[in-house]
């Protein structure tokens, strides 16, 4: 029987499979199937399709040949005109995404740069300048907007007519008298200490708060609230930046998802989906190289101090934690000193505030000199405690990067602290009776924390730059020329992440505490991190080499976002508190007839008219939230749900990827064991010949 079969003709067993084939094909598709007319196949049923040898015999063209046999063998669905042009407007629209991100990819900003870092020192380094690019576009993007309707507007209706807001509140004259314009001759090195300090020509300016009228642009029947328009632009600047930094977290969190959570399991897709094969030329070959080889150094090294940390006993893991809690408290001593000198700096330096000249200008800027040289000495002191702590380099990364977040963050507070102690005196000093703020040493106390803010930023810049200039390059010099045992101790620089990405996170954290007060911030800080980016630039090719602790790109993006999101967290709470909480001042600025900011929304409120105000009341009340809450609650147990369900697929999918790996592994040896049988010599047996053979 057996036998018989295998002598059976090919033709006959070819004709079976053509018809087999072609009833599963019918069986899985859906629509109506087309006849063309073929005859039966020998022996088969009523309805199969002839075998190609029929098509082929007759006289038509290979294309028309090609669509009937492709018609044969598959049921074609029947699309109406509403679909088929659904479809081609889809896939006009995939092709015009595609296009578009192709264009806007060779457009970026730095796009090149960004890759010769990579290349040379690691995704961790390019991380950082990727960073960098983001807040850069991001500071620009929100000058675009305070410009667009607070700038822009305060210099066109400056010259039309207006009228001034209602009067909420009525005080002393005393405490409408603000005059900043300094009378007589001026020194001509003074505007240069003006434009260092934010005085003098610089105070009465559209670059701070004062500057600002409180009125409303009346021209042809169009209307413009200027205050209003001031406080919804700096909310809205906050809703803004909020967006632009869950939408990027976003994309890095699925990022992070996608390349795996563990060194492991990024070995496979490094080895196989690693390597960029559109690399042309040896220098982009290279640049692929070391980026390659940076992500396997990271691994590499994760996975050595995790096995080494599960070979600890109980009294060395004790132990362990034991140091590392004597050294956190002993950070965290140092971390306190650096507050209580930010305090008396800045209360000593309100103080001298009337002083002039090269003294003068050194007291105002006393805050911020304490201030940087306290977020430059502690964290030093705190990487050499974690010397000692021995974590891993991400762990290490990671707690280096809270503790200095803890002390420039909470030393911005302390900053703010100080600041609104001194403008409101807690309201229990006869120095806040009369105006209800601090009126003497503050007659327009928003710009004076605009001039704080400012001279932050700008002080910032100036020790970043004379850092480079005066520190970075004399160093390179001296390692380069000189041989000696100071010189092998120094050696040459290594960029280190975590304390350049706090220099951003803090300069950021400051643009955002002081453009309520100073709008022009946004600008000054997209020029600072412009130049900066060149300036790392330069400082990281010239002066560095490669770290030798790296660290994994993917979590480290996302450790700085979350890091930004918390300075834009303590921006927004002293914006509300500035907000609801002190008075405004009664002498400047576009708030200056109001008790307090937040006043302008209802009285601009009153003003409408009486349908809006029940459709707005409506969006307020019970009626509407309550079955809004209802139905978020709904769509996030929904969105929970499917999130569930999408986990347990793909850890289905990887035990499934991991139960065909030991498959493979099973055959392998099989077919080894066969081989060992039949005699049939093995690969390893074969590499041993030929390697006896060369020799």
């Amino acid at each position: 029987m057996e036998f018989s079969e295998l002598q059976r003709p090919s033709s006959t067993i070819a004709q079976q499979l053509v018809r087999l084939r072609s009833k599963s094909v019918v069986s899985n598709q859906n629509g109506p199937q087309f006849n063309w007319g073929s005859p039966p196949s020998e022996g088969g049923e009523e309805g199969d399709s002839g075998p190609p040898k029929d098509l082929r015999e007759r006289p038509m063209t290979m294309r028309l040949k090609r669509a009937i046999r492709e018609v044969q063998q598959m049921r074609v669905p029947v699309v109406t005109r509403w679909q088929s042009w659904k479809r081609s407007k889809a896939k006009s629209l995939s092709r015009f995404r595609t296009d578009a991100g192709g264009v806007m990819s060779y457009v970026a900003l730095w796009r090149k740069a960004l890759h010769k870092i990579g290349g040379h020192f690691g995704g961790g380094v390019q991380s950082y300048f990727m960073f960098l690019r983001f807040l850069v576009v991001l500071n620009f993007l929100s000058f675009l907007l305070i410009a667009g309707f607070i700038l822009i507007p305060s210099i066109v209706f400056r010259s039309t007519s207006t009228r001034n807001m209602t009067v909420d509140s009525t005080g002393p004259e005393v405490c409408k008298v603000y005059d900043p314009n300094l009378q007589g001759l001026v020194v001509f090195y003074q505007y240069f200490l003006d434009l260092l300090s934010g005085t003098g020509f610089m105070e009465y300016s559209y670059m701070f708060y004062g500057y600002y009228n409180n009125t409303v642009a009346e021209s042809s029947g169009f209307h413009y609230n200027l205050p209003l328009a001031y406080l919804l632009t700096s909310v809205f600047y906050f809703a803004f930046c909020l967006i632009c930094i869950i939408a990027r977290m976003g994309s890095a969190l699925r990022v992070a998802v996608a390349t795996g959570s563990g060194a492991a399991g990024s070995y496979s897709k490094m080895v196989f989906t690693g390597w960029d094969y559109g690399c042309q030329g040896d220098r982009a070959t290279k640049l692929k190289q070391k980026s390659i080889h940076y992500q396997l150094q990271v691994d590499l090294e994760e996975e050595r101090l995790q096995k080494k940390a599960l070979s600890l006993t109980l009294g060395q893991t004790v132990g362990l934690c034991s140091l590392r809690i004597f050294l956190m408290l002993i950070s965290l001593a140092l971390i306190g000193g650096a507050f209580f000198g930010i305090f008396k700096a800045t209360v000593f330096s309100q103080v001298q505030v009337g002083a002039e000249g090269i003294l003068g200008l050194f007291w105002v800027y006393l805050p911020s000199i304490v201030i940087t040289t306290g977020n430059f000495v502690v964290p030093f002191m705190c990487d050499q405690i974690a010397l000692f702590e021995r974590y891993s380099p991400s762990t290490t990364i990671i707690v280096a990067l809270f503790r200095s977040v803890f002390l420039r963050m909470i030393s911005l507070g302390v900053l703010l602290f100080t600041l609104w102690s001194q403008i409101t005196c807690f309201k229990d000093s006869p120095k806040c009776e009369l105006c209800q703020y601090n009126n003497k040493e503050y007659p327009c106390w928003e710009t004076r924390v605009g001039q704080e803010m400012y001279k932050l930023a700008l002080f910032d810049f100036l020790i970043t730059i004379a850092m480079l200039i005066l520190v970075e390059f004399p160093r390179r010099l001296f390692v380069d020329h000189y041989s000696c045992v100071l010189t092998r101790w120094v050696g040459r620089q290594e960029f280190l992440v975590p304390p350049n990405v706090l220099g951003l996170v803090y300069g950021q954290t400051v643009v955002w505490t002081g453009a309520l007060f100073c709008p022009l911030l946004p600008l000054i800080n997209t020029l600072k991190f412009f130049i900066l980016f060149y300036c790392k630039k330069v400082t990281l090719f010239s002066n560095c080499r490669p770290a030798v602790k790296t660290f994994r790109s993917t979590t480290s993006t996302i450790f700085f976002l979350v890091v930004l999101l918390f300075g834009w967290g303590l921006a927004l709470v002293a914006m509300i508190y500035s907000l609801a909480q002190i008075h405004p001042s009664m002498s400047c600025g576009p708030f200056r007839s109001l008790t307090m900011m937040w006043s302008i929304v209802p009285n601009t409120f009153y003003t409408l008219s009486l349908t809006t105000q029940d459709f707005i009341f409506y969006m307020g009340s019970q009626a509407f939230s309550i079955p809004l809450f209802i139905f978020s609650c709904v769509v996030l147990c929904y969105v929970a749900a499917l999130a569930t369900v999408y986990g347990k697929s793909v850890d289905l999918l990887k035990a499934q990827l991991k139960l065909e790996g030991r498959d493979k592994q099973f055959l392998v040896k099989q077919i080894e064991e066969l081989s060992r049988e039949m005699g049939v010599p093995t690969r390893d047996q074969l590499d041993t010949f030929d390697t006896g053979a060369a020799n």
